[in-house]
C-alpha cells in the first residue's frame, strides 16, 4: 500500500537539494531528529531552513524508580482482581456451604493483599506530590 497522495500540491517535495555535512554536523541533526517529532533527518534539516519550530521530547529520568514501582503495583492488583474473580466464581458453583466459607476466606485473603497494595501506592502517591508540588 503506498502513500496516500495529498490534494494540496503546494505541500509535496518536488525538488531535491543535495548538501553535504561533516560528520559532527550530521550526527547533530541525528541527535535532534530522536529527540524530536521530526521522523527523520531530512525532516529536520528541511524545518531549520524554513524557520519552522521542532519540538523537543525530554524524559525525566528521576520519574523511572517510581514509574517502575506504579507499573508493579497495577501488575499484582489486577492478578489479585483476577483470582478475586476465580474465587468468586467457584464460590457461586460450590453446593456446599463449607466450601462457600472457604471460598470466602480466600477471597477475605486477597483483598487484605489489595489493602496492602493500596498503602504502597498512597506513599508512593505522597511521595511524588512532595516532589512535584515544592513551592
Amino acid at each position: 500500500m503506498g502513500k496516500k497522495k495529498t490534494e494540496n500540491t503546494a505541500l509535496l517535495l518536488t525538488h531535491n537539494i543535495i548538501v553535504r555535512v561533516t560528520e559532527d554536523d550530521y550526527n547533530k541533526y541525528d541527535r535532534l531528529q530522536q529527540k524530536s517529532d521530526c521522523t527523520s533527518v531530512a525532516e529536520v534539516v528541511r524545518r531549520i531552513l524554513s524557520g519552522r519550530q521542532i519540538i523537543l521530547f525530554h524524559k525525566d529520568a528521576c520519574m523511572d524508580g517510581p514509574m517502575e514501582i506504579l507499573t508493579g503495583i497495577q501488575k499484582e492488583l489486577k492478578a489479585i482482581g483476577h483470582n478475586i474473580n476465580q474465587i468468586t466464581r467457584a464460590y457461586h458453583s460450590s453446593r456446599f456451604e463449607s466450601q462457600q466459607s472457604y471460598h470466602a476466606e480466600k477471597a477475605l485473603e486477597q483483598y487484605q493483599k489489595v489493602e496492602g497494595k493500596v498503602n504502597l501506592l498512597l506513599s508512593v502517591i505522597s511521595q511524588l506530590s512532595k516532589q512535584w508540588l515544592q513551592k
